[in-house]
């Protein structure tokens, strides 16, 4: 059955006829209205299913009837009853209809089964999303997403559906956005460096040493600079030369953290990319951690459908990323 709502006026149903190929076709609102007044033998029925008026379906009728040139109703006692051209005729178009209606779906499935392109930048991609995409896949099976690493803006002319940016750039008005969580920095080291690297007061505490080997990098080089601008005034706040000897200079973020792990150093640490290493003792964050005043996003060229992969997905994200 096709009841899809094609509108609730008169004006909307317009006898102008199609052309296939060289054959000339009553128009396709026109035939719907036929189709359903034969199939349920009524012009009030069909004009419930259709959402239209009876007039409209009785002027839509009748324009296919003109169209053709003859009569396809029988009309007597408030009913209807297709006569010999209305058969034939509603064979055809039912048929028709049914197998429009088949592509449709299989249009609408193609595109539910499409795999989901997500952009995401390489440090959160490596350290804290694929160690718990095997999650997402089993909560949701029937969402497939192909996993690309990148940063900065987006080509949505690509094909790139989605992408999980943090908002140190301006991506556009344009660019649908939804936050995921604020972003957390504070230092981090090799457990076995601490001592090495960090005193600590009678009171507990812990302030870095000015001779500990700072871990930058040029993909986040103000990351010194933004924590150092956040920290709160009851810890010891740094000043360091960026050109120092002491200092290792990384062409990439994750390579810096990387490298605080092996005990080369301090580097700046993102709570949520640091988490797993935190949990299993192999890293320390011995100031805790502050915002920087930036958050993740995940981004979109349109906003999507409630119920969509990509609401799934987004909700999914939101869930596990604002988690303690």
């Amino acid at each position: 059955m096709i009841s899809q709502d094609i509108g609730d006026s008169d004006s909307q149903i317009e006898a102008t006829p199609a052309q296939v190929g060289a054959q000339r076709l009553p128009s396709l609102l026109a035939l719907r209205c036929f189709e359903a007044a034969a199939r349920l033998e009524s012009f009030s029925r069909a004009a419930d299913e259709l959402h239209l008026t009876h007039g409209a379906v009785s002027r839509a009728v009748r324009s296919v009837e003109e169209e053709l040139g003859t009569p396809l109703f029988e009309r007597r006692n408030r009913r209807v009853f297709l006569n010999d051209h209305g058969r034939v005729l509603f064979e055809g178009v039912h048929a028709g209809l049914a197998q429009m209606a088949r592509a449709a779906d299989a249009v609408r499935q193609r595109v539910a089964r499409r795999a989901l392109l997500l952009s995401c930048e390489p440090t959160l991609l490596m350290r804290w999303l694929i160690p718990r995409w095997g999650e997402f896949q089993a909560q949701h099976p029937d969402i497939t997403v192909h996993l690309v690493a990148g940063g900065g803006a987006v080509d949505w002319g690509s094909g790139m559906d989605l992408a999980i940016r943090r908002n140190d750039f301006d991506w556009g008005r344009s660019t649908h956005a939804v936050p995921l969580c604020a972003e957390q920095i504070g230092p981090v080291c090799q457990p076995q460096k601490l001592a090495r690297f960090f005193d600590q007061g009678l009171d507990g505490r812990y302030a870095l040493r000015s001779d500990a080997p700072l871990l930058q990098s040029k993909t986040r080089a103000h990351a010194w600079d933004d924590w150092q601008k956040n920290t709160s005034n009851r810890q010891e706040r740094l000043v360091y030369q960026a050109q120092a000897a002491s200092n290792l200079i990384f062409e990439h973020f994750y390579l810096s953290l990387q490298a605080a792990g092996a005990g080369l150093g301090v580097a700046m640490g993102p709570q949520l990319l640091v988490r797993d290493e935190l949990e299993a003792g192999r890293l320390l964050a011995p100031l805790g951690f502050v915002a920087d005043g930036s958050q993740y996003c995940l981004l979109a060229s349109a906003a999507w459908a409630p119920g969509s992969a990509q609401q799934k997905l987004c909700d999914w994200l939101l869930q596990r990323m604002r988690e303690a």
